[in-house]
C-alpha cells in the first residue's frame, strides 16, 4: 500500500529509519510525491558533536555527512512510500557525482529535496541537493537497496 502524506514529521522517521541522534540527520519531510520526490530539513545545532573536531575555530559540517542526510531523506520517503518501518533496511550502493559547493555552519536550516532517478525492484537510484535558504551547499547521486529484512542478505 503507497502512503500519500505529504509531510513526515520527526515521529515518523524514527519509526521508518533505524537511524538516532547523533546519526540522524532529517527531522521532517515535505512536499512528498511517493516513490518520486519529497524534502528534507534538518536544523544543524552548534552543539552538534562532530563540531568538536571538524574544525576548532570554524565549525563546518562534514561533507559526508550531507550525502548521508540526503540518503536518509530518500531512504525515508521510500519507507513512508511503501508503507514500510524500520524493521526494514536501507543501505548505500552507490555515490555519484557528488559535489560541495559551500560550507554549513551552525544555526543553518538545510533544504534537502530528493527525486527518484529510476527503480528497479529493491534498488532506487535518486539525485539529491543540500540547500542553506537558496544556496546550493552539495548535491550527488546516489543509490540504496531496500531490505524488509524478510529474507538473509548475501
Amino acid at each position: 500500500m503507497i502512503m500519500t502524506d505529504t509531510t513526515v514529521d520527526i515521529d515518523a522517521i524514527l519509526k521508518l529509519l533505524p537511524h538516532r541522534a547523533p546519526f540522524l540527520f532529517v527531522e521532517r519531510i515535505t512536499d512528498i510525491v511517493p516513490l518520486e520526490s519529497g524534502t528534507g530539513w534538518k536544523a544543524v545545532g552548534f552543539n552538534e558533536p562532530y563540531f568538536q573536531g571538524h574544525f576548532p575555530g570554524f565549525a563546518v559540517m562534514p561533507g559526508v555527512l550531507l550525502v548521508e542526510a540526503m540518503a536518509q531523506t530518500a531512504g525515508a520517503l521510500v519507507q513512508h512510500s511503501l508503507g514500510l518501518g524500520a524493521g526494514s533496511k536501507v543501505f548505500f550502493m552507490t555515490i555519484d557525482k557528488a559535489r560541495f559547493r559551500r560550507p554549513v555552519r551552525p544555526g543553518e536550516l538545510l533544504r534537502m529535496p530528493v527525486k527518484a532517478l529510476r527503480r528497479r525492484g529493491p534498488v532506487f537510484k535518486f539525485e539529491g541537493k543540500v540547500y542553506v535558504g537558496d544556496d546550493l551547499c552539495a548535491e550527488a547521486e546516489f543509490s540504496a537497496m531496500i531490505h524488509d529484512g524478510s529474507e538473509k542478505m548475501a
